[in-house]
């Protein structure tokens, strides 16, 4: 296989990887013996860079991140933002000027999820058989991944972070033109056969490493309610997004994006559906396990897209360059996205 990676496998042609599913992509971007850590970024060759750099026309940025506090009490049991400001002028220096202290949990706002972040739950294992601890996750000072044995984020800013052609499926913009409503917190699933007729009710083609990303409204809802409505909203423990199955799974493999975001707090819908039809919990979620552990794929959640969704109708234009950096945290499991896009 070519280091261009433009003739990697379909999904049902992926070798076998033992004891995993048909469709486990672990060794296809291993390189001189040594196992890969960053997945489907490997698809942002620097002729794909290239190419995405040509989206970028006008010179026009958009920032696709959300408040850090726009969720006043997250959901899943997780912390909120804590913003302290400090004065100089309470400190030993007696200056005019401040400082911030700082404290979320990753997935409280707009983030990546890195490939360690949900596994393969059956398994236990992440992405290109990793299986990652507490202890080997925590790297304080002077504790670094050396071997780079461990998918997580940090490892993006060795590349150079990620620079590729976006493309938005604005799911929302397309359902209401078709007269169509849903409930973002409620378990709609969008199906791909909806996201190609999206794809070409917007006049867009997909391209060979394009990151994939998807507007329900979900933050645009989410934001403009008090912080009851908000424990209401997401207390019914169902959302919108993407249907989580093996047909998803594939689709987005075959169509060889380097990653995917959206403005839904899980890209897939909540709650899982089993084969059989029921619903299943939240460690069943399927698309988390398919995405991140088996293809490599990270997962952007909790975008906010409307300024994004308003860009793109204006210019009728629905690819871009996209930019993107996480923080550089060693270890990192999410990270807030810092995501441009540009026309």
């Amino acid at each position: 296989m070519a280091n261009d990676y433009s003739n990697i496998p379909d999904f049902d042609s992926l070798p076998p990887v033992k004891d995993m599913p048909q469709g486990c992509s672990w060794g296809i971007f291993d390189k001189n013996g040594k196992k890969d850590h960053i997945g489907c970024l490997n698809l942002l060759t620097p002729n794909v860079v290239q190419a995405a750099l040509k989206e970028a026309q006008d010179g026009t940025s958009v920032s696709l991140n959300w408040r850090l506090n726009a969720i006043n009490t997250p959901g899943f049991s997780r912390k909120g933002l804590v913003h302290k400001v400090l004065s100089f002028s309470e400190g030993p220096y007696s200056l005019h000027g401040f400082d911030d202290e700082v404290e979320f949990n990753t997935q409280a706002s707009s983030q990546w999820d890195s490939l360690v972040h949900f596994a393969h739950q059956p398994t236990g294992l992440s992405y290109n058989g990793v299986k990652p601890t507490v202890e080997g996750l925590q790297q304080d000072f002077g504790n670094l991944d050396v071997d780079q044995s461990l998918p997580t984020l940090n490892h993006w800013h060795q590349r150079g972070g990620l620079v590729a052609r976006g493309v938005l499926l604005d799911y929302r913009a397309w359902s209401e033109s078709q007269g169509k409503s849903y409930d973002c917190f409620s378990d709609h699933r969008i199906t791909t056969d909806e996201l190609e007729q999206v794809a070409q009710w917007e006049g867009v083609e997909f391209k060979h490493g394009d990151v994939l990303i998807i507007r329900t409204g979900f933050t645009e809802e989410l934001g403009t309610m008090d912080a009851s409505a908000q424990e209401k909203a997401l207390g019914t423990h169902q959302t919108v997004g993407v249907a989580g199955n093996k047909e998803s799974a594939k689709w987005h493999w075959n169509k060889h994006f380097a990653a995917v975001a959206g403005d839904a707090i899980a890209y897939e819908t909540i709650p899982p559906l089993r084969e059989d039809g029921s619903q299943g919990g939240i460690g069943e979620l399927v698309l988390h396990q398919w995405f991140l552990s088996l293809f490599g794929m990270n997962i952007g959640e909790l975008w906010d897209l409307k300024a994004l969704s308003q860009a793109c109708k204006e210019k009728k234009k629905y690819s871009f360059l996209l930019t993107s950096c996480p923080l550089n945290v060693p270890g990192s499991v999410g990270s807030p996205p810092n995501a441009l896009a540009i026309f």
